[in-house]
């Protein structure tokens, strides 16, 4: 009999403990949701534009004469940039592993308050060495921004809100790419003062915001939805039911086991989000860096081309916003995914077809549209499809880092020899591109066949027995038995759990 009731337990279960559905009141739950975008998102948002802006003001500044005043190579250039990945990535998983016994409060605004102190010492910076040497430290601070947001994020939102939230804060990567274009036009000009050229200043004055905005994040940060000042406890309640709702594994996963650390490496979809994240490194960052470069390669002034960089940005931040808001509204990860790397390989087409001045300059606005827009829905995909919460942290911090190596690969694309039109890098782009939509296509088919697996009874049956053979008795009727069983499961199976439904 004991056998039949753990049977019958595997379909009768409805929550993560073994209790009914959570029922959420709906108003009480869309309140919930504005006053943590009212209150979070801004502050993340702007950390995150502060991220994009010291990491990429370096093309500004190479259009203002960098590498002249201080009398360095295009090689010696790359590595300058090359060097801010390295220890860009080995800082990723170590601060996401650590960031819930440490606390985003004190994370989060520590490294930025560090990295706008570094840049500025890039604006003092008199030859090779001390550039190199800024870019090293900026890379080691600045490296856990991203994988740390969105790793926070999913305490708050849950999976079907997450996209659109990170893409709130990612946009910030295309104005800041516009906005960098005008202020370094605007820098520029106070070339001289002080006895120090216009690059300098971009670093100097950039890094003094990111510094002044970095030590006000003490005290507008919450690391739990419990440590918010600016919710009630009911509102706090409310939050933790609509998160154990949708992700019962997160409010199970105390402590840290190294093996969800392997678990994440050794799962397929998780292998394919690595894959997507390097080919659209390599396309982000080739844009981000060096589109300054090419609008100057295609016969504008230096100034113009600082201007004339803000367009395709500006065009990116829009279909982002619009790409993330498809892609929540519809519950959908691949077709976003597949559409803008359509989008991108139509731009990188026209680029590669024409020689007319302002046909490729306007194939920038496609190609920055659709390279932009992958990487919010991207993020969510690496954090709604890992459970629990170390084998997530994992993931995210994976995804981050094989960003960063295509943005290594990304710093060598584009040699002055090859210019105007750096038609082999384009290609390659192309190249990348064009793959990235087909392994999204093959995750989601992946993701499908999973979700329908776990829908059979036999798997169902599989997965759950090894929790529930040593239990012996009604347990069904034994609430604190039943509870401790589940939530035994939910956190060794995770995302294996057949109760778990990936997001496609």
């Amino acid at each position: 009999m004991a056998k039949d009731k753990t049977t019958n337990y595997f379909f009768s279960c409805s929550s993560a403990t073994g209790v009914p559905a959570i029922k959420l009141d709906p108003e009480l739950d869309k309140r919930v949701v504005r006053k943590l975008d009212r209150n979070i998102l801004p502050i993340l948002t702007v950390f995150f534009f502060l991220s994009f802006l010291d990491r990429t003001n370096i093309g500004n500044a190479r259009i203002a004469g960098l590498e002249r005043d201080l009398g360095i190579t295009e090689n010696q250039y790359k590595i300058c940039v090359t060097t801010l990945y390295v220890p860009y990535i080995l800082s990723e998983l170590p601060t996401n592993l650590i960031l819930r016994f440490v606390g985003p409060r004190w994370v989060l605004p520590t490294i930025l308050t560090m990295w706008g102190a570094i840049t500025t010492l890039q604006g003092l910076a008199t030859n090779f060495s001390g550039l190199v040497a800024a870019r090293f430290f900026l890379g080691m601070v600045e490296g856990p921004m991203l994988p740390s947001i969105v790793l926070y994020l999913s305490a708050f939102y849950t999976r079907r809100e997450l996209g659109m939230r990170i893409a709130a804060i990612f946009t910030s990567t295309s104005l800041a790419g516009a906005f960098s274009g005008l202020l370094a036009a605007a820098i520029s000009k106070m070339d001289g003062i002080r006895g120090r050229r216009g690059w300098a200043w971009i670093f100097i004055l950039e890094g003094l915001l990111t510094f002044l905005i970095g030590l006000s994040g003490y005290f507008l940060i919450p690391s739990t939805p419990a440590e918010a000042r600016f919710l009630t406890e009911e509102e706090k309640g409310a939050i933790m039911a609509r998160i154990e709702k949708d992700r019962p594994a997160l409010l199970n996963s105390g402590r840290f086991y190294p093996r969800e650390v392997g678990r994440a490496l050794v799962s397929p979809h998780v292998v394919m989000i690595i894959l997507i994240n390097f080919f659209n490194g390599t396309t982000v960052f080739g844009l981000a860096i060096f589109l300054p470069t090419i609008v100057n390669g295609l016969g504008f002034s230096p100034i113009r081309s600082q201007l004339l960089s803000v367009g395709p940005f500006a065009a990116a931040f829009f279909v982002t916003l619009f790409a993330s808001w498809a892609s929540d509204r519809f519950r959908s990860r691949t077709i976003p995914l597949a559409c803008s790397s359509t989008l991108a390989a139509i731009g990188y087409i026209v680029y590669l077809a024409t020689d007319h001045q302002l046909t490729l300059y306007g194939s920038l606005f496609l190609t920055a549209s659709g390279v932009y827009s992958i990487a919010p829905p991207m993020s969510a995909w690496a954090s709604n499809n890992s459970e629990p919460h170390y084998r997530r942290a994992t993931t995210i911090a994976l995804a981050s880092v094989f960003t960063d190596c295509g943005g290594i690969l990304s710093t060598w694309l584009f040699p002055a020899s090859t210019a105007p039109k750096y038609k082999g890098s384009i290609i390659l782009n192309l190249t990348f591109i064009l793959l990235l939509g087909l392994t999204a296509v093959v995750n989601g088919l992946l993701l499908r066949w999973c979700n329908k697996r776990k829908q059979d009874p036999a798997k169902r049956q599989e997965l759950l027995a090894p929790y529930f053979q040593n239990v012996k008795g009604d347990f069904e009727s034994d609430f604190s038995r039943t509870e401790e069983v589940n939530r035994r499961a939910w956190l060794d199976l995770g995302d294996k759990h057949p109760d778990f439904k990936y997001l496609i």
